[in-house]
């Protein structure tokens, strides 16, 4: 810990409950945290989601797995969207039957809504349930991964253009390569001069397919927050 300079933070699952603002004992501790280290995030979704989520707190974000990246500016207490780069996908026809093939196979060929879903970013999302599915119909589908896990492997040979992870509850996310965490973390790290024995990465999705798990396998020191109402008591030690 004598070399710890940068802390970079998944959000849902590790600080908060998914798509909810953190509460106000993981705030105090982010306090503590940025009065010793570097603090930043690395999320999936976009900068401002991030932002709000954490009740505007001052900390530089990156979104959409490295492909958005703001800056927090101390003078507007806002963010400066200082990289975006987000692609179309110019192949539907392909990614669609590539999703019929996947759906054939496995027995998905009933589903509500869209067969895929294209976000602004360039990410991609199958909904094994289709994008209109039942929120409690998602939740009872897959709540240990298993189901998806065994044919993980099989997507993202399908889909090898991008970084496929086993989203939600009853989900395939993919974000073009090369962008995902450790991506992301990489490239601050190198922009802005830390080494990797100097980063560590905080975070909940780091078993197989999880959109963690690229920085859990790397050289970047990988700190697990399986609960994120335990992250306060794991984060002692560092304060």
């Amino acid at each position: 810990m004598l070399k710890l300079k940068l802390i970079a933070f998944d959000l849902d699952g590790t600080l908060t409950q998914h798509k909810t603002q953190i509460d106000d004992r993981n705030m105090e501790t982010l306090v503590k945290l940025s009065e010793k280290y570097k603090l930043l995030m690395i999320g999936a979704g976009v900068c401002d989601r991030i932002f709000k989520q954490l009740r505007e707190f001052p900390i530089d974000i990156i979104g959409n797995y490295g492909m958005q990246y703001a800056k927090y500016n101390h003078d507007t207490k806002t963010l400066d969207l200082v990289r975006n780069d987000g692609t179309v996908c110019e192949n539907k026809d392909e990614i669609e039957e590539k999703a019929w093939y996947i759906r054939r196979k496995y027995g998905f060929t009933e589903f509500s809504g869209n067969n895929m879903e294209y976000h602004p970013s360039g990410c991609l999302t199958l909904p094994l349930l289709g994008t209109k599915a039942q929120q409690a119909d998602k939740l009872s589908f897959d709540p240990d991964r298993k189901k998806r896990r065994a044919f993980y492997d099989e997507v993202c040979e399908l889909f090898s253009d991008y970084n496929v992870f086993v989203g939600g509850s009853s989900s395939f996310d993919m974000a073009p390569k090369p962008f995902n965490k450790y991506y992301a973390m990489d490239l601050y790290c190198r922009e802005h001069g830390f080494t990797h024995e100097e980063a560590a990465f905080v975070g909940d999705d780091y078993g197989l397919g999880g959109n963690d798990e690229s920085v859990y396998k790397s050289d970047i020191r990988f700190i697990c927050v399986d609960d994120y109402t335990a992250f306060a008591d794991i984060m002692k030690d560092f304060i």
